[in-house]
């Protein structure tokens, strides 16, 4: 399994020559544009920085080795009354189970993590504003128990929109022997230990 982080909240999950890419953006500040391939695409909701099917080019799709379960969820803390539904995704290969929020904007409640019970890698936002912020973030990956976390949807430097927490708010609460800063925006998860927060590098995209 090969997971890359292409930018803001989105992610490409490959497995066996099988593309899977999660919530394409455009316009987020500092990324530039995206433009990418994949043999799936699938979106959490359908604002413009997690729905921009157009940056992506769909190939001819073989037989999926991942399957994929849907936990609904919000993008507020008041049932959706302010931004929507949020649909939680967990992408299933190789024996791995990979969950990612989408913009989840409030604390999941039992049966939502029940759902997420044995997720090896956990993709969560913690910018705050339009989603869960730090310590939200922080006390739902505790919840949840994955192996590796990725932290996804915040502000660092030039990229990311200027009114979301810098991810070093959210990092900054975890001991630091647990974060490991890469050099690269793609990693294997079976590589790190349990209970390590990974934070790659942004590299532009390549098809």
């Amino acid at each position: 399994m090969r997971i890359t982080w292409l930018g803001h909240a989105c992610f490409a999950l490959e497995s066996g020559g099988y593309r899977i890419i999660t919530d394409p953006w455009r316009d987020v500040p500092g990324f530039g544009t995206m433009n990418a391939e994949a043999h799936a695409l699938y979106c959490s909701h359908g604002h413009y920085d997690h729905a921009a099917s157009e940056t992506v080019t769909l190939l001819a799709a073989p037989p999926s080795p991942f399957s994929v379960a849907e936990i609904p969820s919000f993008h507020d803390e008041v049932c959706g009354a302010k931004r929507g539904e949020n649909t939680i995704r967990i992408f299933e290969a190789e024996a791995l189970r990979i969950a990612h929020l989408g913009d989840l904007g409030h604390l999941l409640i039992e049966a939502q993590l029940e759902a997420l019970h044995r997720v090896d890698v956990l993709l969560i936002p913690v910018g705050g504003i339009y989603t869960l912020d730090p310590r939200e973030a922080k006390q739902t990956a505790d919840a949840i128990g994955a192996k590796l976390i990725v932290p996804m949807h915040y502000r660092r430097g030039d990229l990311g929109f200027d009114n979301i927490a810098d991810v070093e708010e959210f990092l900054s609460l975890f001991d630091d022997k647990c974060v490991v800063r890469i050099d690269s925006n793609a990693f294997c998860p079976t590589e790190y230990e349990q209970g390590t927060v990974l934070l790659p590098s942004y590299l532009k995209q390549q098809k």
